[in-house]
């Protein structure tokens, strides 16, 4: 799993240093493929997650919900909400904006400060392994395991409060770095009770064989290859990566090439026939046709609407 992480970044988006007195409810809407990243530099605040249950989170808690969902950062649990989109904002710097849900009295005494973030995780091969997280990940949990991370949460409480020069570009930078740590520290900490392709790369012969693919995604494997790699025979490999995963290897193998293929296309402008080519199709004709196969649509269409947004 280290391995197959080193290639990960965690994308900042959109960030909004918050200013809220209570009563106060801030709705955050659903988007898809994004996570959400809340850190409180003065409470307290309540999160009301996408699955409906609250949380109280006190001065320096830091919070990722890292498939994001519909949820609130909210005073009281019955209050009223408003999308943080409706919400005064100030531009700061590029990706940063100050955004007020008080008056300037209110603002003034007994306010809330929380600096949250909206975040892509840039994964390649890995995206599966969003989808086995926790819908919400807590630093608290961590800091006795983890010590480093307390010295950054104490960084972005000053920050946060300060306001000083330059604030906005090192807050957004931190809460980067401490998502990016809660995820590490998750994986670390075996994954939590998550199976299936996980259990694949805890089992060492299986996860020699993900890396593998992993590692040359382009590489023509055959069943026989992988077999060996794993020092089993044919059917023995093929039963158990089945039973493990779910799928077939074959079948593993193309779909991370399509997940790859999407974000090289959609994030990274290559063209089609470099993708092909590079993930050892040996036709742009033959490329498209997996490609419509796994994902219901041709790969021009992922050029097309990065096209139409440039």
């Amino acid at each position: 799993m280290s391995e197959l992480l080193m290639g990960m970044r965690l994308v900042g988006l959109d960030y909004g240093r918050i200013e809220a007195a209570p009563p106060f409810g801030i709705a955050f809407g659903e988007i898809e493929g994004r996570a959400q990243f809340h850190f409180v530099a003065r409470g307290p605040v309540h999160l009301r997650t996408p699955g409906g249950t609250f949380h109280r989170l006190d001065t320096g808690d830091a919070v990722l919900l890292p498939r994001g969902g519909a949820h609130a950062l909210v005073s009281d649990p019955d209050i009223q909400c408003r999308d943080v989109r409706s919400l005064d904002a100030a531009p700061l710097c590029a990706a940063v904006s100050a955004i007020k849900a008080c008056n300037g009295e209110a603002c003034a005494d007994g306010r809330a400060i929380v600096f949250s973030g909206c975040m892509e995780f840039d994964l390649g091969g890995l995206h599966p392994l969003v989808a086995l997280m926790p819908e919400i990940m807590f630093v608290g949990t961590l800091i006795d395991r983890y010590p480093e991370i307390l010295p950054m949460l104490e960084a972005m409480e000053r920050e946060a409060k300060g306001a000083r020069a330059g604030f906005a570009g090192i807050l957004s930078r931190l809460a980067d770095v401490v998502a990016a740590l809660i995820v590490r520290a998750w994986v670390e900490c075996g994954c939590g009770d998550a199976t299936g392709w996980i259990a694949a790369l805890r089992d060492p012969r299986l996860g020699r064989v993900i890396v593998a693919i992993h590692n040359a995604p382009g590489h023509d494997w055959t069943l026989t290859e992988l077999a060996d790699r794993m020092g089993a025979s044919r059917s023995v490999f093929a039963e158990r990566f089945l039973d493990v995963t779910g799928i077939t290897p074959l079948r593993y193998l193309t779909e991370l090439r399509m997940r790859l293929a999407a974000q090289w296309i959609a994030k990274e402008r290559m063209p089609i026939e470099t993708v092909a080519l590079r993930l050892g199709y040996g036709s742009q004709a033959a490329f498209s046709r997996a490609f419509k196969r796994i994902t219901g649509h041709p790969p021009g269409a992922l050029a097309a609407a990065r096209s139409s947004r440039s």
